[in-house]
């Protein structure tokens, strides 16, 4: 380098070549070693494991959640049988059953130490005393009813009517001595007892973890909203964890959590390093952009096209920062998890999942620098504009079925009772799944819905399955051959691969036919650099 000097010109198309290769051209190129890539791998195989680790502890978590919730719904819910009947729980029709489920709850709740096959218990505040039982009841100001007269008076005005217990009696000592569970049902909206318990998880023993220690937020309610004769029984749990405070552990079992902290600390730092390169890169492309901007204007006196500019922002530089990113906050708050001073599972997942998938997406940029792994990238680019104003015309008609099939069928077919329902049910049937069953499940009561329904439902998979799915298909494949046609011809050349190749011959482009070039251009970019 000392013996020859490159012009200005040879010295930009020598860095806008170094720019566009692979991490292995540029190694054999300069011997410059690829530290992207070697960080993208190891960040690849970190951000999985700790993902994996967290996924193992949060089934524990859910499991244990969920077969709590089950345990509570068979102590405290007379005649449950185990599995919910639509959005309920339990269902009664007779007053005294009423009665009866209200009082068993009471009943279980005094003997909840010796039923309970769980480390589980009833909770206390902080100087030791239980905390109360609360019973809610919730009723209209006045109301009287008679049926067969046809006749009522009614003040829709609510009231509320509160008792607490702390001490455990039976219900025969509460029905005898507390006019409050006299009910009249004509005017009872709803009747809610909540109270608090408190367990232990001891299953994450197993996975040498700390056992984390769960308030248990029970509501149960008795919905007498309808008046229809059914009053419908819920049991909700909201469980929060913390950290104990006080325990000893002896055994196999050891605490492992600083070890999990150091490995999290390791992923941030190794986020931290892969963004800051990534930025890095965008920086000195932005920089290239600039000079290569500069010498078109100076040399050939018009402006670089959007595509060719679009070649020097890389979107997966972008897309690798933005997963960084979440990765980053997602192990933030899976340190805080560990620690026991946060307890959203929910929000961490969504981070750490959400990072992962973009990891994994972002290895399909390397293999674009092979050809034959570069078909999924190259049919994507030139369909997704085609693809996106499609859907949208398209969307327009799967939201008219959606309203339609809500407020028409809505009141006789499950599937149609909410519109995200709806809108779920139309997207099975686009994708040929579980017709019958939509057709058999509606109510024939009414003549003339079923014959609307019938319309409906055939119009609707004739025109999506038959049209709609079928010019989708046929916008990919289209793109997905004109693909293989330029890999074997030979994609058109923009002026930037011309400036690359030593080609002095820059095409004007025309004004009225400027927007279809680029739209091409932009779809059929070669991407063997």
């Amino acid at each position: 380098c000392g013996f020859f000097h490159l012009s200005p010109k040879e010295n930009l198309r020598d860095d806008l070549k170094y720019y566009f290769m692979s991490p292995c051209e540029k190694y054999r190129a300069r011997r410059h070693v690829p530290w992207k890539l070697g960080v993208q791998i190891l960040k690849i195989v970190m951000i999985t494991t700790q993902l994996v680790l967290f996924g193992l502890n949060n089934q524990l978590v859910v499991s244990y959640k969920e077969e709590n919730t089950m345990a509570l719904k068979n102590l405290f819910l007379k005649d449950y049988s185990g599995v919910d009947e639509d959005d309920y729980s339990v269902a009664v029709y007779t007053q005294q059953d009423v009665y009866d489920s209200l009082f068993y709850v009471l009943d279980q709740y005094s003997q909840l130490g010796r039923l309970s096959t769980g480390p589980i218990n009833y909770a206390e505040d902080e100087d030791g005393t239980l905390l109360p039982l609360l019973i809610c009841k919730e009723y209209y100001k006045r109301g009287s009813v008679e049926p067969p007269d046809e006749a009522y008076d009614i003040d829709a005005q609510l009231e509320t009517g509160e008792r607490h217990f702390r001490h455990f009696v039976s219900s025969c000592h509460l029905t005898q001595n507390s006019s409050f569970f006299e009910l009249d049902f004509y005017r009872l909206v709803d009747i809610k007892i909540t109270f608090q318990l408190k367990g232990i998880n001891l299953q994450t023993v197993r996975s040498r973890e700390l056992p984390d220690c769960y308030s248990f937020y029970v509501t149960i309610t008795f919905d007498n909203q309808c008046h229809s004769g059914k009053v419908k029984i819920f049991l909700d749990t909201d469980a929060q964890s913390s950290a104990c405070r006080d325990w000893k552990i002896s055994g196999t079992a050891q605490k492992n959590t600083h070890y999990l902290l150091l490995f999290d600390g390791f992923v941030i730092l190794v986020c931290l390093t892969s963004a800051v390169l990534c930025t890095r890169s965008i920086v000195l492309a932005v920089r290239l952009l600039q000079r290569f901007s500069r010498f078109f204007h100076e040399n050939y006196n018009r402006k670089v096209c959007e595509d060719d500019q679009r070649e020097f922002l890389n979107g997966w530089y972008v897309l690798v920062i933005v997963s960084d990113l979440l990765a980053i906050i997602g192990s933030i708050l899976k340190m805080e998890i560990q620690a026991k001073s946060l307890t959203s599972y929910d929000v961490c997942s969504i981070f750490l999942g959400t990072s992962t998938l973009m990891v994994w997406v972002g290895v399909i940029r390397y293999l674009g620098y092979f050809q034959k792994y570069n078909v999924l990238i190259l049919t994507m680019k030139a369909a997704f504009p085609k693809v996106l104003r499609f859907c949208c015309c398209a969307g327009m008609i799967y939201l008219g079925y959606t309203f339609c099939g809500w407020i028409v069928l809505g009141p006789y077919h499950e599937k149609f009772e909410g519109l995200s329902r709806v809108a779920e049910c139309l997207f099975s049937l686009l994708n040929g799944d579980d017709m019958f069953t939509t057709f058999a499940q509606l109510k024939d009561k009414n003549t003339l819905v079923w014959l609307f329904s019938r319309a409906y439902l055939y119009s609707f998979i004739s025109l999506f399955i038959y049209m709609v799915l079928s010019l989708f298909i046929a916008l990919i494949t289209d793109a997905y051959e004109t693909i293989k046609n330029y890999q074997r011809d030979g994609f058109p050349l923009t002026d930037l691969q011309k400036f690359l190749r030593e080609q002095k011959d820059f095409t004007v482009v025309e004004e009225s036919s400027q927007t279809d070039t680029r739209s091409t251009c932009f779809a059929l970019r070669c991407c063997q650099r």
